[in-house]
């Protein structure tokens, strides 16, 4: 079987769509568990733990992927690509890596000074912290912050990815995990055509 040069390999595309996915659905519990009502006692507990564990798998996870970026080179883009839009992946992706090191560090740290143990799907984990109001809020201020700059960043992110995949430039093949032929066609037909 060939190697396809124009297309990341197959852990990279693996680690992407699986951390994509985990993710988008780690902001929206967030952004959902922190309207639960603190009564009854309990419940708040069990969604907050649940975020703190897939953050915690995710961070895992994210270590995984920064360790085979930093050792597998991304496809080259397609000659053809404006450079505004190379540096535009470039400043994108970027400041994406930075959130997924940021929120879940922040998170984590926050909530070792919130004086609250942290369960990781049901065990707790050791504590290392004393309780410190004041760095929690200024983590949890910090975990906010980077949530809603991710939340933008992804947008954009897949703003730019639907662009690529109507226009048909192959950018967007690079990381899908069944390109179609058309589509790498498509962008072979860029890289010649400039």
């Amino acid at each position: 079987m060939s190697v396809d040069a124009s297309r990341y390999d197959r852990v990279a595309i693996a680690l992407h769509w699986a951390i994509a996915l985990a993710v988008l659905a780690q902001i929206g519990l967030g952004l959902w568990m922190i309207e639960i009502p603190k009564q009854p006692a309990g419940v708040r507990a069990y969604w907050f733990n649940l975020h703190k564990s897939i953050g915690l798998t995710l961070a895992l996870l994210i270590v995984v992927r920064l360790a085979w970026r930093l050792t597998h080179r991304p496809p080259p883009l397609p000659a053809g690509l404006p450079r505004w839009q190379q540096l535009a992946a470039r400043v994108n992706h970027r400041l994406l890596y930075l959130c997924m090191i940021v929120m879940p560090s922040s998170g984590y740290l926050g909530s070792n000074f919130s004086g609250y143990p942290i369960k990781y799907f049901g065990t707790t984990l050791p504590a290392w912290a004393a309780k410190d109001d004041a760095l929690k809020e200024l983590l949890s201020a910090v975990h906010w912050s980077a949530a809603w700059l991710f939340v933008a960043l992804i947008a954009l992110h897949v703003a730019a990815a639907f662009k690529h995949l109507l226009a048909g430039d192959g950018i967007f093949a690079r990381i899908w995990p069944a390109a179609a032929p058309a589509a790498r066609r498509a962008g072979e037909g860029l890289t010649a055509g400039r």
